[in-house]
């Protein structure tokens, strides 16, 4: 009988959308294929049928994720196909394929490819990230592709380590247009609660280049079908149920049951252990042995390792390899033996005798550690092995090698898992201070700046509090630098405490000599102040902390110091001795470049806020570039990509900003650089039209949104400003003051280029809360509600928003703010009326300095001003103006606001004659004829038409009135003609009525 259905059974659709995917990515548009499944269920089948049939011009690479308990050696299977794509095209190749910053590419490609060389990664490298690795990869495969197409195949994603995830999220979100196609198969029965992949499942899904094929247990025609292609002839009804009831339909399952020799079915294996191991059970006592062996390496072990570790003549190996090749339990991987499937890998190590275990990963450690150095062995794998042979001391000190290797490829889960067992293992270690060559609290340090670094901050705020319990004030500059982490790592989670740590940190070191250490810490203290708004302590800080680093002759420091200064400086209003700091800061930071991109970052900042918008994007597109260079593209790149999207759409460039911010978003940037982008995001979204929409992403994003809100002026300022329009936007008017009121709540601080537009769009709300009768006093949090009835706690508000505004109106942006916010509560009605303000507010914001989006929204409401004191042709001619303006922008939500309004004003011919917020239904009475319907329809003129839709919205007179800007009594005489006209008796047969033209118009319109 076959051993291996020579069909592909059950699959056939799943196979056609692998094929239908390699002929799109053939033509230049990246494709993945996600398969997944439960283990046996026949990815790798799929995969392997699949690959057979690939056109003989692409180039086929392969990777394999190991399992190793968590152990895996980072980055091993994109390891391997680069490898075997070396093999395939030259070492020469390659390297030309690392584009124009070769040599910065070969570098990082070093860290994965010893063998190319360059392996000396720079120090700034180092700490800079897993950018430039990340970058170096996708650039050589896009390279070769245009050369010929390629297929990457990574199988068992489930066992991948974290680095290996991060690097195919970023290759799957940057390769965009190049003849690739990835193939990505995980276990889905392995996704457990906290599975890294589960995180990432979701985005795949969002990503319109990815498809997921999910492979079902086979149907039990499927099996009937299976198994009469392994056996030759079909199964009787009763065989076949109990093959199908003991396998639950997964492929893998009924090729072993169905291989073995049993004489009845009733002798079939019942359980999945009996299954997986019937076919080593059959084998020789030699043959199994090996296999055992095997199986404690791994899911594949070279054949020359092999051989290293057996006590086995290399021909009682080739005898026993060659018979479970023969009884389909290991395959030949080049030069390599694999098992058949990776379950049974699993049930023949579980077979494994406590002294077989122990010596057989000893024999594997000790032959890993003998070809150390060689670029295919990895420290993890042989703490592994001596974990699981527990020696304690040989585990302790592999772990301390891999640790070491981790971090220098930037795989810091694997550095931090590593450095975490070694701290396990310290006290079983008599010599491990003098083994490690650190204390034990330096490697909790260590360990939780690099758990820091791969996202989990709380792991690292637990070492690093271990850490300091296990410290003394007494050892100052230990102590020192482990409350300033402790401060970073509370920052990076958005947790408060990290000034005090700072000021603590400071007394530690009081009456030691001048420091770089006591320079940073003082540094770092005042950027924490001026984030927090406390811009006059921010200042004396940085005072401080530049007098130190100049005294210790630290430029960097000094640069530091300068930057934080002069931005304080600008905050306060000191705008000429802000900007000369800045200068300053950029001169100390040359020839070093953390320095440098935290001055391009503050500018370029800078000169946004102060509205000079075109050298702002000069100044940051300049860093943004250094940063890509440098690899740290995601974070300190990030808000340089951000301080060039500000501008552009503050320049009305809005498409060019909107793609570069959604590339920046790509990048995936943590929180402390993503939540910028995000709120800009909102921002944009709201500006678009898309209301609906930007209420999603803030539903989305609210919770990590709100982490950067305890600590920082600016975050609070920035979510309040653009969740209060999407309030607005969406007609909630108490929902937006609750967002806007930030700006007087008890702990606000004066951040003048950031009040500014939080109080127009304050005011925006108090203005329609007053024409709409709305109480903003309860639930917002600010106390501002102590008037005496509704209208005395929307004057209290109007109050200490004017006082609020006084206080940031010497601001060089201010006039524009402060002529919408008078335009916004002017009026009898002081809630927009006066169509003098709203001139004078247009008249603003046409100036240079004020952000583009404020002119389409002043010449709206100018016109809708105009339209409500009777001015028609005004209101026509400005409303024109406003939609210009708005149109050469992309800003939608205007343009959206100029068509309701020209609707209600009259000013345009309704298409269809229905408000587009109408909700009518489209149900057309049987008992009226089309052409009687439409007759009646047009006795009625276009304004008549206009109140009848708002007549079935359910409006009163009054409302109707309102919205279309007419008299309430002008309103009842339409009233009254439309019930003549169309020989109705209430409003109701007129509501119905107007259904029923609905529904006359979608029956026309119907093909």
């Amino acid at each position: 009988m076959q051993t291996t259905s020579p069909l592909l059974i059950g699959r056939e659709n799943d196979l056609d959308s692998l094929r239908t995917a390699v002929r799109e990515s053939r033509t230049g548009s990246t494709r993945t294929v996600v398969v997944s499944g439960e283990a046996g269920i026949g990815k790798t089948r799929l995969v392997a049928e699949f690959l057979d049939h690939v056109p003989s011009d692409s180039i086929v690479l392969r990777g394999q994720c190991i399992d190793l308990d968590r152990d895996a050696p980072p980055y091993a299977p994109i390891v391997a196909p680069l490898r075997a794509l070396v093999a395939e095209l030259g070492e020469a190749a390659i390297l030309e394929a690392t584009g124009s910053a070769a040599s910065l590419s070969r570098h990082a490609l070093a860290i994965l490819l010893p063998e190319l060389g360059e392996t000396d990664v720079p120090e700034s490298q180092r700490r800079g990230g897993p950018d430039r690795l990340y970058d170096a990869v996708a650039t050589v495969l896009e390279n070769v592709a245009r050369t010929r197409p390629l297929v990457l195949v990574i199988e068992d994603l489930h066992w991948a380590d974290q680095a290996t995830l991060g690097l195919l999220r970023f290759l799957l979100r940057v390769v965009e247009e190049s003849r690739i196609l990835f193939v990505l198969t995980f276990r889905s029965d392995e996704l457990g609660r906290g599975h890294p992949l589960r995180a990432w499942l979701p985005e795949l899904d969002r990503n319109r280049r990815v498809s997921r094929l999910e492979l079902p247990r086979l149907n039990r025609r499927q099996v009937r079908q299976l198994s009469t292609a392994l056996l030759g002839t079909p199964l009787d009804a009763y065989d076949l149920g109990v093959v199908f009831q003991r396998t639950d339909g997964v492929p893998f399952f009924i090729e072993e049951i169905l291989g073995c020799d049993f004489e009845t079915v009733e002798s079939f294996p019942d359980t999945l252990r009996d299954i997986l191991l019937a076919r080593y059970e059959t084998l020789s006592e030699p043959t199994q042995r090996i296999l055992r062996l095997i199986a404690a390496g791994g899911a594949r072990v070279e054949h020359e390792l092999l051989a290293d570790v057996s006590d086995a003549t290399p021909d009682a190996i080739d005898d026993a390899a060659r018979e479970a090749v023969t009884a389909r339990v290991l395959v030949v991987d080049d030069t390599a033996y694999s098992f058949r499937h990776a379950l049974v890998r699993e049930a023949i190590h579980d077979e494994l005798l406590p002294g077989e275990r122990m010596r057989f990963h000893t024999c594997y450690a000790q032959a890993l550690e003998d070809r150390q150095g060689a670029p295919s062995v990895d420290s993890t794998a042989i703490s592994y092995h001596w974990m699981a042979a527990h020696n304690v001391r040989a585990a302790f000190t592999a772990s301390l090698t891999a640790m070491a290797q981790a971090r220098a490829s930037f795989a810091n889960s694997t550095a931090a898992r590593m450095g975490e067992r070694a701290i396990e293992l310290w006290e079983q270690v008599p010599d491990a201070e003098a083994l490690a060559d650190r204390t034990r609290v330096e490697l909790l340090a260590e360990t939780s700046y690099i758990l820091r670094n791969a996202g989990e901050s709380e792991r690292a705020i637990a070492l690093i509090d271990e850490a300091i319990g296990a410290s003394s004030p007494s050892d100052a500059d230990i102590y020192a630098k482990l409350l300033r982490d402790k401060a970073s790592f509370l920052a990076n989670i958005g947790h408060t405490g990290s000034i005090e740590l700072l000021r603590e940190a400071l007394t530690v070191l009081e009456g030691r000599p001048r420091s770089v250490l006591r320079a940073n810490v003082l540094g770092e203290l005042a950027a924490r102040l001026m984030l927090e708004a406390l811009f006059d302590e921010a200042v004396a800080t940085a005072d401080s902390a530049y007098a130190e680093a100049e005294e210790v002759g630290s430029r960097p420091r000094m640069s530091v110091a300068a930057n934080i200064r002069g931005i304080s400086r600008l905050s306060l209003g000191e705008i000429d001795s802000g900007l000369a700091d800045l200068a300053l800061a950029g001169e100390l930071a040359e020839g070093n470049e953390s320095a440098r991109l935290r001055y391009w970052v503050n500018e370029s900042d800078a000169m946004s806020l102060l509205g000079r918008f075109e050298e702002a994007i000069r100044i940051a597109e300049a860093g943004a570039e250094r940063a890509r260079q440098r690899g740290v593209e995601r974070t300190s790149g990030a808000m340089l990509m951000l301080n060039v999207i500000q501008p552009l759409f503050s320049l009305g460039e809005s498409r060019r900003a909107n793609e570069m911010l959604d590339r920046a978003l790509e990048l995936d940037p943590p929180i402390g650089f993503s939540a910028h982008l995000q709120r800009m995001k909102l921002q944009a979204t709201v500006w678009s039209g898309d209301a609906a929409l930007a209420e999603k992403l803030l539903r989305g994003w609210r919770a990590p949104l709100s982490l950067q809100l305890r600590i920082d002026a600016q975050s609070r300022l920035g979510l309040g400003a653009v969740a209060g329009e999407i309030a607005l936007a969406r007609g909630n008017v108490a929902e937006a003051w609750r967002e806007v009121s930030v700006i007087l709540a008890p702990e606000h601080r004066t951040f003048p280029a950031h009040d500014l537009p939080v109080l127009a769009i304050a005011a925006r709300v108090l203005g329609c809360a007053r024409a709409s009768g709305v109480d903003l006093r309860a639930g917002d949090g600010s106390g501002a509600g102590t008037g005496t009835g509704a209208e005395g706690g929307l004057d209290e508000i109007e109050r200490r928003l004017r006082e609020a505004l006084a206080l940031v109106s010497g601001w060089p942006t201010a006039g524009a703010y402060v002529a919408l916010f008078e335009a916004e509560l002017g009026g009898p009605d002081r809630a927009g009326s006066d169509c003098a303000l709203w001139a004078a507010a247009v008249q603003a914001t046409v100036a240079p300095i004020a952000p583009a989006h404020l002119e389409p929204y002043a010449r709206y409401r100018h016109a809708e001003a105009l339209a409500s004191a009777g001015d028609r042709s005004g209101a026509r001619l400005r409303a024109n103006e406003a939609r210009v303006a708005a149109e050469r922008i992309d800003m939608g939500l205007i343009v959206d606001r100029v068509d309701d309004l020209e609707r209600r004003v009259g000013l345009v011919r309704i298409a269809g004659g229905r408000d587009s917020g109408g909700g009518a239904t489209a149900t057309a009475p049987d008992e009226i004829a089309l052409p009687a319907v439409r007759s009646v329809e047009d006795d009625l003129t276009e304004r008549e038409r206009q109140v009848l839709t708002l007549i079935a919205q359910g409006l009163s007179n009054r409302q109707i009135a309102e919205q279309l800007f007419i008299s309430a009594k002008t309103a009842s005489v339409h009233v009254s003609n439309i019930l003549r006209k169309t020989n109705t008796s209430s409003r109701t047969e007129a509501a119905y009525l107007a259904r029923s033209f609905e529904a006359v118009r979608v029956v026309e319109s119907r093909p």
